[in-house]
């Protein structure tokens, strides 16, 4: 049960919004920048970023609902995000993205562990300068929306097939905040 008088049937940041569309709107512009503006990451591998940010910090929205996103955008190979999201290190993606991933963690951890080496490590890989702010920037974003959804209380669904909605409307249409019902 959430914290404050959320709307009723509205799960996670939504209802958040909602409650507060002045601070949710820029919220939600911050999502689409980062998730969907132009970008040297694709938008699969920027969801996967966000997925994994808030699956570490056992936000279980913002991992489900970011997961389903990632799916979504990943079609054909929409396994990989369950194997990133069990053990990155084995999953069958770049070593870039590995590296990138490895980045995030440690953003979320304790920002201050990202070394030169890590990022040695990732420019070794592929890895640009863009591709690496925009990686420490959407980790730090999602630590802040994780840490906002949660704090709050808000509902979190059960159901699997909701997540899966939530993903196909975030990969198809982006972040649009919602409407007052």
């Amino acid at each position: 049960m959430a914290h404050i008088s959320l709307q009723d049937g509205v799960p996670g940041i939504r209802s958040l919004v909602l409650y507060r569309p002045d601070t949710g709107k820029p919220l939600y512009e911050l999502a689409q920048v980062l998730l969907r503006a132009d970008s040297p990451l694709s938008p699969g591998e920027r969801e996967l970023i966000a997925a994994y940010v808030s699956a570490q910090n056992e936000c279980v929205f913002c991992s489900c609902s970011h997961a389903a996103a990632a799916r979504y955008l990943y079609q054909d190979e929409e396994q990989i995000v369950d194997l990133v999201l069990a053990d990155y290190q084995s999953a069958p993606i770049s070593d870039k993205i590995k590296a990138l991933l490895s980045i995030a963690g440690k953003v979320q951890a304790d920002a201050r562990t990202v070394s030169e080496a890590d990022v040695a490590l990732a420019r070794s890989c592929g890895a640009s300068d863009r591709d690496i702010h925009d990686t420490v920037l959407i980790a730090a974003a999602f630590c802040m929306f994780n840490r906002y959804v949660d704090g709050l209380g808000t509902s979190t669904p059960s159901d699997p097939d909701a997540y899966r909605l939530m993903g196909e409307r975030m990969g198809s249409l982006g972040y649009v905040p919602p409407v007052q019902l």
